[in-house]
């Protein structure tokens, strides 16, 4: 059981009084790579929100890497964000400092304090990304696609165990989005990282197949490929 990452047993979950997906029963394991698809509305934003804490669990039972979602307080918000990585469209990075300053600013802000760790772990994770040449860009000298590579640095920053990305392609042509979705499956063969991705993108899908969530008509079904309807 030690290696589920994400577990949500008979829950409901809510966007303020509104039943939006009902007896929800999901396990994630360490080292899956699992697409979360369904309509708009359907409820894909719901249930990310509810994993990172941004929605409470008011019935039903969920845990994320040990914390129980149900008893969630809001002192233990930033400890559970803390062994999460959250990759958003809209890229959400701060324009007026450096790919090293963005990296940084989120690193002491999670309680890191040696300059030398702090430059080796921004270092590890531009590599990472294949940025290594680009720390003292800012984001607007950067492509749309590195962009978003910058924005999957961060959110690997602290060796999180699992990342949830919110149509991380949304923004970016089919080219670059091949180019994102091959390095996302790079990093989670290569580190284990565990990886939820939400997305319209059926292409991708196909081009990179793997396990799938549904958010469908209040529920979610877990499919083993894609079956396009």
């Amino acid at each position: 059981m030690s290696n589920v990452v994400v577990s949500l047993q008979n829950a409901n979950i809510y966007q303020q009084e509104t039943l939006v997906l009902s007896d929800v029963n999901i396990d994630i394991k360490k080292g899956d790579f699992i697409y979360l698809i369904g309509q708009t509305g359907s409820g894909k934003s719901s249930l990310l929100k509810i994993l990172y804490g941004d929605l409470a669990l008011q019935s039903g039972k969920g845990k994320v890497v040990d914390f129980e979602l149900e008893h969630l307080t809001l002192k233990q918000l930033p400890y559970l964000r803390r062994k999460l990585g959250i990759v958003f469209q809209d890229f959400q990075l701060l324009t007026d400092r450096t790919v090293d300053e963005n990296l940084k600013f989120v690193l002491k802000a999670t309680g890191w304090k040696d300059d030398q760790k702090i430059k080796n772990r921004i270092e590890e994770v531009l590599t990472l990304v294949k940025l290594n040449t680009k720390h003292f860009k800012k984001p607007h000298e950067l492509s749309g696609g590195e962009q978003q590579r910058v924005v999957i640095a961060r959110a690997l920053l602290n060796h999180p165990e699992i990342v949830l990305a919110d149509e991380p392609t949304g923004n970016l042509d089919p080219d670059t989005s091949d180019d994102i979705m091959k390095l996302l499956f790079e990093i989670n063969k290569n580190t284990s990282t565990t990886f939820l991705v939400a997305t319209h993108d059926y292409s991708i899908m196909e081009k990179f197949p793997s396990t799938i969530i549904k958010c469908v008509g209040g529920k979610v079904v877990m499919e083993e490929s894609l079956t396009i309807q």
